[in-house]
């Protein structure tokens, strides 16, 4: 095979993987897991992607139009891993009575020090605060909804309060609806069932030992996957039958592009694509680009600000922030 050939079928292969990703929108894990899998690759293939592009490119062959073009595909997925927004106005610029900072924190059991974290939070200022990973034994538990791993603290009255995701799950949602300032949101904690991988697992000790590793973390991965799809469906519900506008943010234990990704932000708006800039990375332990945090809203509440507070290291997450104006 020659080389340019080579080349093709290597360009072709990746475009297809990358096309592959773009499925998890409509095909649950239960039915194709690997295509999760596929989604925790996203930013190298769409870098192989560019690189291979270049070298048509260079070699001034017409296939590169086609490669080229084919790009556009895959700009709102980029886009929810590394974003250049058009300019908004300033948060500043309105503050008004009803508008709203948002903060979601795995804070990791606090093993990094809790009271550094509570400090932390306490000076954000926050009107909504959600954590998960809670420490059940060190938590300050005073007007905290009060569920397994995560809870919900706010300036505000809460009208209601719910468990979405029990029974013997570990991971842990729940929703409540908070009053502001006489206007209603329902706000969705998520976190999703936890994957429990440790670096132990991503080091490499000869290629012998490879394949044992790779089907460990199958092993923890897949049957993961499929608990998320079941846990997503109780989420979805209280989304879809809402009576309010609502707030959903947390951990998602899923990249974008994942089948997570796509069922629970549905006829949401991610408030990093609209106000978001620069890298959306949330989880560093792995020293890859993981965002697996988010922070989402009905599209009757404006995103004015989105950030990754990555100044911080209080847990292996970083803290994420959003203000809104609620319209």
């Amino acid at each position: 095979m020659k080389p340019n050939q080579l080349l093709l079928f290597v360009h072709i292969v990746v475009a297809v993987l990358l096309l592959c990703t773009l499925g998890n929108a409509w095909i649950p894990p239960n039915f194709i897991g690997g295509l999760n899998l596929l989604s925790l690759g996203f930013p190298y293939l769409i870098a192989l992607y560019f690189l291979l592009t270049l070298v048509w490119v260079f070699q001034r062959k017409k296939i590169a139009i086609a490669f080229a073009a084919g790009t556009l595909l895959f700009y709102n997925p980029v886009r929810r891993w590394v974003n250049i927004s058009p300019k908004t106005e300033k948060a500043e610029n309105f503050k008004t009575v009803r508008n709203i900072k948002v903060l979601t924190f795995n804070v990791k059991y606090g093993d990094f020090g809790w009271d550094k974290v509570k400090k932390y939070i306490t000076d954000q200022d926050a009107d909504i605060i959600l954590v998960q990973e809670k420490d059940t034994n060190k938590v300050i538990r005073k007007d905290m909804v009060k569920y397994p791993s995560v809870i919900l603290k706010t300036k505000h009255k809460i009208l209601r309060q719910e468990a979405l995701i029990e029974d013997q799950a570990r991971g842990n949602s729940f929703f409540a609806d908070v009053d502001i300032n006489g206007k209603i949101i329902r706000v969705v904690n998520v976190y999703l069932e936890p994957f429990r991988l440790h670096k132990s697992m991503f080091k490499f000790d000869g290629l012998a030992k490879e394949g044992g590793k790779i089907a460990t973390l199958l092993s923890h991965m897949t049957p993961t996957f499929k608990a998320h799809e079941e846990q997503i469906k109780k989420i979805r519900k209280v989304i879809d039958f809402s009576p309010y506008p609502v707030i959903l943010a947390g951990d998602f234990n899923s990249v974008p592009n994942s089948y997570e990704y796509y069922s629970l932000g549905k006829d949401l708006q991610d408030a990093f694509l609209s106000v978001g800039n620069g890298g959306s990375s949330s989880f560093h332990d792995y020293k890859v680009p993981l965002r697996i945090d988010y922070i989402f809203s009905s599209k009757s509440i404006i995103p004015l600000s989105y950030k990754v507070d990555q100044s911080v290291k209080l847990s292996d997450h970083y803290p994420v922030i959003a203000e809104f104006l609620l319209n």
